[in-house]
């Protein structure tokens, strides 16, 4: 099993916060270091000193790192163009030699639109808007060197595109789609993603919308083997009960609600959990780090857990 640092900077946190977290989780043996993309905290936190861009972000941490894979879970699909996201995407792809992953999803926070002026229509037309998306990025990476890219949809028209730049990985970057919803979304993993994620939900919940994903797969006709399997869970490790409920307050939690809903415990209790989810299928779980602060908690999972599931 794949482990990934998840974090969330729109909760309070810097870039060079950031860039320590990123070259601790490189330099520790994670497979990858991922960011949320949002622009508004949410619950009771300030998130100051204010939100950084993603892409930005990873732009700038792609040549800070050598390995540690990049990528957002999940870039809204209301915040960009898709034919400038798909510049930006295979820029960051090129300055990191080919290490960016994009996962893409409806949006779904309301407030953070109106806060900074972006349209948030009906879910139904946010999920015609992200397969629209969905196309055009890969149609303009996909697009021979030699020829140009049209796309004529719903809401977006290309013409006479020259669909450049090219990322560095072939046929194109990863493409991550995720979320609960029981119909679109599985179809639209069948047919687009590289990998689904489900974060948050407990196994079985997890379990069954992988079994979605597999059945969209079948009626596809695609292999759903070919389709990587993940889920995202908040982190509370300690080595003792102690460290746990230290690490559980620094981040407003309750120990008992992350036990239930997150990898929280000691050691033994969150290797045994992320077995579980191995059991059901997942390939990979990004670990949600709150509290970006404390590396020594990043040290304790590589020392203790990371050995142990893979």
């Amino acid at each position: 099993m794949d482990l990934r640092v998840f974090t969330e900077p729109q909760q309070g946190a810097t870039y060079d916060t950031l860039l320590e977290v990123a070259i601790e989780a490189e330099r520790l043996g994670f497979d990858g270091f991922f960011r949320s993309d949002h622009y508004l905290h949410m619950g009771s936190v300030s998130g100051l000193p204010g939100p950084t861009d993603a892409w930005i972000t990873l732009a700038a941490l792609a040549r800070e790192t050598h390995r540690i894979r990049l990528g957002t879970l999940m870039t809204a699909a209301t915040f960009r163009y898709p034919g400038p996201l798909s510049i930006a995407v295979a820029q960051v792809d090129e300055m990191s030699q080919g290490r960016v992953e994009l996962g893409i999803g409806t949006g779904w926070f309301a407030t953070e639109h109106s806060a900074y002026g972006i349209p948030f229509p009906s879910l139904a037309e946010r999920f015609d808007r992200l397969e629209e998306q969905i196309q055009i990025v890969i149609g303009l990476w996909q697009t021979p060197a030699d020829k140009t890219f049209d796309f004529h949809g719903t809401y977006y028209e290309l013409a006479d595109s020259p669909a450049r730049p090219k990322p560095v990985q072939q046929p194109h970057p990863p493409i991550l789609i995720g979320g609960g919803g029981e119909r679109r979304t599985p179809r639209l993993a069948a047919r687009f993603a590289s990998e689904f994620n489900l974060a948050f939900r407990s196994r079985e919940e997890t379990q069954r919308q992988f079994e979605r994903v597999d059945k969209a797969c079948d009626e596809a006709g695609r292999d759903p083997g070919s389709i990587v399997l993940s889920a995202a869970q908040v982190l509370c490790l300690g080595e003792d009960e102690a460290q746990v409920e230290r690490r559980a307050k620094a981040i407003g939690r309750d120990v008992a609600e992350l036990r239930q809903n997150g990898l929280a415990g000691t050691v033994d209790e969150v290797t045994d959990k992320l077995g579980t989810f191995g059991e059901i299928g997942a390939r990979r779980v990004y670990l949600q780090v709150l509290d970006v602060s404390d590396l020594d908690h990043l040290r304790l999972v590589a020392e203790r857990v990371l050995p142990a599931v893979r």
